[in-house]
């Protein structure tokens, strides 16, 4: 039945997995993967959604990402019906995602920290600082939106590569200084490389 309101089997099902995981963001082949669809369909249909204004693409390494578009004005009706929570009343599945969740669950993130306007008694200039390699630029710009819309600020922010972070922990770069010995939080930090520092600084 909802294949026939929405017109293929394959917008259905696209619908579905960007509606359900709004923090991510996916490509191709690993769409076609995901839903068991042929990839011309696939193509074809991530084409109509991006130029209707539902989902956005991000280019990384000469690859294209695909996510949903959180700003697009009917997203809250659409994750009602596609949402995998059919709590009556509940949240859509887009907007009820903490952007803690999305933090966590981002692709290509190792190391992430608030400070500054997002930790109470920092003076850090930058608020949130997000280290990893291959992240997607259009997931980022959704997470801090989403930081700004529940704190109800602007914030700074600095997104680097963990090489690049790994060297300027090494020879104490004054700009990663700024952050780690005001106070701080870290949110995620898959390798561990900020737990002596952060238990030091308690």
């Amino acid at each position: 039945m909802i294949d026939s309101l929405f017109g293929s089997k394959t917008r259905v099902k696209l619908l579905h997995l960007f509606l359900n995981n709004p923090e991510k963001s996916f490509y191709v082949r690993e769409i076609t993967r995901m839903i068991d669809e042929q990839i011309n369909s696939v193509r074809r249909e991530l084409a109509n959604m991006v130029s209707v204004g539902i989902v956005q693409q991000d280019a990384i390494d000469n690859k294209l990402y695909y996510s949903v578009n959180e700003d697009y004005p009917y997203i809250k009706p659409l994750a009602a019906i596609f949402s995998d929570k059919n709590t009556e009343g509940s949240m859509s599945a887009a907007s009820s995602v903490s952007w803690k969740d999305s933090l966590g669950r981002m692709r290509g993130l190792r190391l992430a920290i608030i400070s500054g306007k997002l930790v109470v008694g920092s003076s850090s200039a930058v608020d949130l600082l997000l280290v990893g390699d291959d992240m997607s630029v259009v997931t980022i710009k959704n997470l801090v939106k989403k930081i700004e819309k529940d704190r109800k600020i602007e914030i700074n922010y600095a997104v680097i590569s963990y090489d690049d972070f790994y060297y300027r922990m090494s020879v104490k770069d004054r700009f990663i200084m700024d952050i780690v010995r005001n106070k701080h939080s870290v949110l995620v930090d898959t390798e561990n490389i900020m737990r002596k520092e952060q238990t030091c600084l308690k």
